[in-house]
């Protein structure tokens, strides 16, 4: 059991063949930035397989049955009693049984829940938080939730386990002409689909690609894997349930992959990909990456052929500029901090934003005019109390500027954000009181404000300008996933231009 007096996330999350690892995979991802801020995780199953077991024993997180049938209100009790037990600070489910009626018991027994969705399949009417990893996830799906619902949707949120963080400055040589072929197609391929790739490896025999074929511990075919791998000779060689996927990644040139989750370390890695829907669920985030050009998608498993197969690999690999070009489209879409944002979410408390009111002028004067904010101005004067008025009084007038006081859980005002709007592009201006600084509520109060942009404007790009000597900003900024671009000059002085666009590389 963990120990006393640390944050507990309880996460319910079940596997089977059926049904794949992938919510507990995901869920990893989630449970291990958490722990990386010293809380404490404990996985719930009414249904598990031995390998998802095996890996929640290695990362040490707490296993504890559910003896209920999944999505009944049975289970929904056995968590709440869990969650209470435990003193849980947060419930995190993720799975398609678990409608908005199991999420109400949850709720009704004041309980912080998070729900994981793809799509909008289960829906979250009730949820505090509703996380959409999706590229195509769009707020549109999620108009029923509660008004106090905090959507965090896009890959900016792509849970990515701990052992991709060390890739995040890797490069990504683009091969003149490809050799190297990882197949992964999940962690239980009830399909086996992997077969399927393995013989259109064969066809490729001539042209000799270097292959390395990973099979998820849950996968109900390994021997007849094993006997086509022998049949086909060649160079391929089969791994079983890994740790070192980003490896794996990284030393090869082109994926075979199912379109679940393992779509997104590839964006993260820049890997080329050929992608095959092991379930109905995946089809939408195949498409969307094919039409991104991030990924060759080949449509849904019972239309697959090795031929098929076969001639996008052989495409593929002898076209360095395609892969190339694929490769930066989907490193720019997942940037790898998509779990610690998540973190960011669920630690926020009741960290809010609230428009700014006349009575709020006073105090943005006085964060305006400290010498530190002023310091990393454009225009460092000190603002006269006359002309902060007239500013502060043309800006809550204009229906084209956004200003938000950020109120922390006590309801104190700690920090302003503020937004020009100018069509589809917004300037953002972020400033904290003096006594709130290097505590963590910059990159919280940014990511409420995109958010909350996006969701309620037309807005889909917003630019920031910072001193190149203000370092904290900038790595704020980097880690609410803005990008940054060439150096440029702002107000006449140089500055640091970064972006944040709402879909990347659409």
């Amino acid at each position: 059991m963990p120990p006393p007096g640390q944050p507990i996330v309880i996460f319910r999350a079940d596997a089977s063949v059926a049904m794949g690892t992938g919510h507990v995979m995901r869920c990893i991802a989630l449970a291990q930035a958490w722990q990386d801020q010293n809380g404490e995780c404990v996985f719930a199953a009414a249904e598990s397989t031995s390998a998802s077991e095996a890996r929640l024993r290695d990362e040490k997180f707490e296993f504890v049955r559910i003896t209920a049938s999944p999505g009944t209100p049975q289970d929904a009790a056995q968590l709440v009693q869990l969650g209470i037990a435990r003193h849980g600070s947060w419930i995190v489910v993720d799975g398609y049984q678990f409608d908005v009626e199991y999420q109400r018991a949850v709720k009704a027994a004041g309980l912080k829940l998070l729900v994981i969705d793809d799509a909008a399949h289960v829906g979250a009417d009730a949820a505090d938080l509703v996380l959409d990893q999706n590229a195509h996830a769009d707020e549109n799906l999620y108009q029923h939730g509660e008004d106090d619902t905090r959507l965090l949707l896009g890959s900016r949120y792509a849970l990515l386990r701990r052992e991709f963080k060390v890739w995040r400055e890797w490069d990504r040589e683009i091969a003149p002409s490809g050799r190297k072929v990882l197949v992964t197609i999940g962690g239980s391929d009830p399909d086996n689909l992997t077969l399927i790739a393995i013989r259109a490896l064969h066809l490729l025999a001539a042209d000799q690609p270097d292959a390395t074929v990973v099979v998820g511990g849950s996968n109900p075919y390994g021997d007849q894997i094993e006997g086509e791998i022998r049949n086909t000779g060649g160079s391929i060689r089969l791994l079983k349930d890994v740790f070192n996927m980003p490896e794996l990644m990284a030393d090869v040139d082109v994926a075979i992959s199912g379109a679940g989750s393992t779509c997104w370390e590839m964006c993260f890695l820049g890997l080329p990909a050929i992608v095959i829907d092991v379930a109905e669920n995946q089809r939408p985030i195949g498409q969307e990456l094919d039409r991104r050009g991030i990924a060759i998608h080949l449509g849904s498993g019972v239309d697959i052929t090795a031929e098929k197969i076969a001639d996008q690999l052989k495409t593929l690999l002898a076209s360095q500029g395609r892969r190339a070009a694929m490769s930066d489209r989907g490193r720019n879409l997942v940037d790898g901090r998509g779990a610690e944002r998540v973190v960011s979410a669920m630690t926020a408390g009741s960290v809010r934003l609230r428009r700014a009111q006349a009575e709020d002028c006073e105090l943005l004067l006085e964060w305006a005019n400290d010498p530190e904010v002023r310091a990393n101005s454009f225009s460092s004067e000190v603002i006269s109390r006359e002309r902060h008025r007239e500013w502060f009084g043309q800006k809550i007038a204009d229906p084209n500027a956004v200003l938000y006081v950020v109120m922390a859980p006590n309801d104190c005002p700690i920090g302003q954000v503020r937004y020009d709007i100018d069509g589809l592009r917004a300037l953002v201006s972020i400033s904290l009181g003096a006594g709130f600084r290097g505590k963590g509520f910059g990159g919280m109060c940014l990511s409420l404000a995109v958010d909350e942009l996006f969701r309620s404007t037309k807005a889909s790009r917003i630019d920031a300008y910072v001193k190149p000597a203000n370092e904290s900003s900038l790595r704020m900024f980097l880690n609410a996933g803005f990008q940054r671009q060439e150096d440029t000059s702002f107000a006449g002085q140089p500055a640091v231009h970064l972006i944040l666009e709402k879909n990347r590389s659409s």
